[in-house]
């Protein structure tokens, strides 16, 4: 306290008297206040040099004083004075007409302490709340102006008090689905005793305020307000105070603002949540910020740039951008980082909201940003275009988190379509036909940008992507042979016969024949492992990793000859992989094996839909595409291999399964690249050591020179890694968990 308040409290304690004298400090100090305002002959002269703001904090901290030496927590007399005599109404009266100049400043500061150290309820008493929305009114009117740091303040310091009592949002409600009587009703009863004071403190700078006296004794409203001025007057509530102070230009400000609306969102009433989506233009007002600031960033930002990102939290870029600190490393980063700012804002809205408001606010997203604003820069055929919104959409889907903007975001991009593909279908939604078929591409660096983005995908926490893009294709097993009637159970018992006795082949032993490949260099599963795997309806384990291990012929193999290069590498990610998988599927609905019901006569030749039809397609490109390419192709593959599911197990992992006439899979269609390599490598001349020069080379061992076939060899080397890969997968995926 100043040393002039806190010498009268001394001398109050000293002589053991009441603190009576505090209501007559407080009430000369309001009189010095209203004396003001009849003497003063100096309209313009700045609040600041007067006596009132030192008055204000005098009778602040008087009320502060006051409640702590109050043992019995029952209202004193300073604050008894304060609320019967309505000052809290007339300060803010004085604060919309601006008089003295800087007035609105003082008063924000007074309620922001008011509010935030007097812990009695405030807000509920009638000559408080009023006031305070009032004031409410004030802020966030104009951009230019010097109060948006106690406007920010203020209105933190009111959302704080209605998130730790949420029934106090009733005050700050307009109840604009009311019938007309009740809302004219609450009108009147807010405006009645406040308008004429406005009148009298706008029109003229000599009030005639006597000490104690209340603005309000007169009832009677202002002649010549209209009904639109009301309707104006309603639209200027809490919830568009804050929206507009999120978009002020310092960021500390903003920041104040988001977490204010942060902590209005998440109110737990039902009648709170429905207000602020229907009463409010709150989600629309979100959403096509977002799509503005999109539009916002230059066509030619480097697509490559966006990528290497990463994710940005709107925290810290608000404090960064504040600071000075978020500076262009390249030409359109502010723009971009903005965007991803305020959607990662928007997805933490959607995630911590309360639901009836989360749900609408995602709808309104979808409607007025992706398929307003996003779809068509998706679909045009720019090359540039597609790189630079790709590596967005790409950003967009790693900021989307919330399950209710992921579901939009995912239906918007795929379709709600969950029957099985047909090759020719005109009703396929454009958008997910246009991002497969873009990911075999005649542009490398599209088909790359494409795959990036379905990895990034696969990755999410959302059962209808792994079933839009892959299982609903494969459900019904229309992919196996048939075998009718009791035929069935006998050829399968022979197709495992025949499979077992390729364990005897030289082609699936030479593997492991000599020293190349040591036990710990495959890791097959103990004779109990494979006893429960078939207990429990799935293959062997060994004889699925012996399979891909030994698929390559040793002829075109040369991780043996370089060291850390061996199959167990690949288990540890794997099984980290597959327990991410794992987790996120832990929720979603599926069989534990494919179903006896399930084998029966298809009615139409299998199709294993576009995505997967794309995957097989630049698989058996493999020795014709470059190197990054085949990375991100096998990247791709091997996240849709880590999905527990029978139907996909079989059809990806199963080398033994029967497939049906016409019909393809992963492991046939790398038998087939095989077969065209070992007839390819006739022609090479000292193809092993080009092999060998090229993986050194690619280890970081050898310079980078020109070699003979570089594509092929690189493909060669993809291959092998590839089948190493999938060996791992395989068996964390069929061996069975521990009991």
């Amino acid at each position: 306290m100043l040393s002039r308040l806190s010498a009268l409290l001394q001398q109050a304690v000293d002589t053991g008297e009441e603190p009576v004298q505090l209501l007559e400090s407080f009430r000369g100090h309001w009189k010095g206040i209203t004396n003001y305002y009849i003497v003063t002959t100096d309209e313009n002269l700045p609040v600041k040099q007067t006596d009132i703001p030192w008055r204000l904090r005098q009778m602040v901290d008087i009320l502060v004083y006051e409640e702590k030496q109050s043992e019995s927590g029952e209202t004193g007399p300073c604050m008894e004075y304060f609320l019967q005599h309505k000052i809290l109404e007339t300060l803010c009266t004085l604060a919309k007409a601006g008089y003295p100049p800087g007035m609105k400043q003082q008063v924000l500061v007074l309620v922001t302490k008011l509010l935030g150290q007097i812990q009695q309820p405030l807000l509920p008493h009638v000559n408080v709340h009023r006031p305070v929305q009032k004031l409410i009114c004030l802020c966030g009117g104009d951009p230019t102006s010097n109060t948006e740091k106690e406007e920010a303040q203020f209105l933190t310091t009111v959302c704080v008090k209605i998130k730790q009592d949420p029934y106090l949002m009733n005050f700050f409600i307009e109840k604009k689905n009311f019938a007309e009587s009740q809302r004219s009703l609450s009108c009147s009863s807010e405006k009645s005793e406040v308008e004429q004071q406005e009148a009298d403190f706008t029109h003229a700078p000599r009030l005639n305020l006597a000490a104690g006296a209340s603005p309000s004794h007169t009832d009677q409203p202002v002649a010549g307000k209209s009904t639109k001025d009301k309707g104006t007057q309603l639209e200027k509530n809490l919830l568009h105070a804050v929206l507009i102070l999120t978009s002020s230009q310092e960021k500390r400000f903003a920041l104040k603002a988001c977490e204010s609306l942060l902590l209005l969102v998440t109110l737990p009433e039902d009648v709170t949540a429905q207000y602020l989506v229907e009463g409010t233009a709150l989600c629309g007002t979100l959403a096509d910020r977002l799509a503005d600031l999109y539009r916002l960033i230059p066509e030619d930002t480097d697509p490559g740039q966006v990528e290497l990102l990463g994710r940005v939290n709107w925290r810290s870029h608000s404090a960064a951008a504040s600071d000075g600190a978020d500076a262009e490393s390249f030409p359109g980063r502010g723009d971009v980082v903005s965007f991803l700012s305020w959607l990662h804002y928007c997805d933490q809205l959607v995630g911590e909201a309360h639901k009836v408001t989360a749900a609408a606010l995602a709808r309104e997203i979808r409607t007025r940003f992706f398929h307003k604003v996003l779809e068509p820069q998706l679909l045009q055929v720019s090359e540039m275009g597609i790189l630079s919104s790709t590596a967005l959409l790409t950003g967009i889907l790693a900021h989307t988190m919330s399950p209710q903007l992921l579901d939009e975001l995912v239906c918007f991009l795929l379709g709600d379509g969950r029957q099985a593909e047909v090759p020719v279908d005109p009703g396929r939604p454009a958008l997910r036909c246009q991002l497969i078929e873009r990911c075999n591409h005649l542009s490398d660096e599209i088909s790359m940008a494409s795959l990036r983005f379905f990895e990034q995908l696969l990755q999410k926490s959302h059962e209808h992507i792994i079933y839009n893009l892959v299982l609903r294709n494969l459900s019904d097993r229309r992919y196996v042979a048939h075998n009718s009637g009791p035929e069935e159970a006998a050829a399968d018992s022979e197709l495992l016969d025949e499979a077992e006795e390729l364990e005897d082949d030289p082609f699936f032993t030479d593997i492991y024949v000599g020293s190349r490949f040591p036990a710990a260099d495959w890791l097959v599963a103990p004779a109990t492992t494979q006893a429960a795997a078939k207990a429990n309806g799935k293959p062997g384990v060994n004889r699925i990793v012996h399979s891909f291990l030994c698929l390559v012929p040793d002829a075109v193999k040369t991780s043996h000859l370089v060291a850390g290069s061996g199959y167990d590498t690949y288990l540890v990610d794997a099984h980290r992989s597959f327990q991410g998988c794992c987790a996120r599927a832990a929720t979603w609905s599926r069989p534990q094996r494919p179903g006896a019901q399930e084998r029966c006569r298809p009615v139409v030749d299998f199709y294993e839909g576009d995505f997967l039809r794309m995957l097989l397609d630049r698989m058996s490109q493999i020795l014709h595409q470059p190197y990054d390419l085949n990375l991100q192709i096998t990247s791709v593959i091997s996240e849709v291999a880590l999905f527990p599911h029978p139907q996909l197990d079989e059809y990806v992992l199963d080398p033994y399964v029967s497939l049906g006439p016409g019909c393809r899979s992963l492991f046939s269609v790398i038998v087939r690249v095989i077969g065209d390599l070992m007839q390819r490598i006739q022609r090479i001349p000292q193809f092993e050591a080009k092999l060998l020069l090229v993986r050194k080379q690619l280890m970081g061992l050898e310079p980078e020179d020109m070699v003979d076939h570089a594509t092929m060899l690189k493909g060669v080397i993809v291959l092998e890694e590839f089948c190493k890969e999938l060996a791992a997968i395989s068996f964390v995926k069929y061996s069975p968990e521990p009991d």
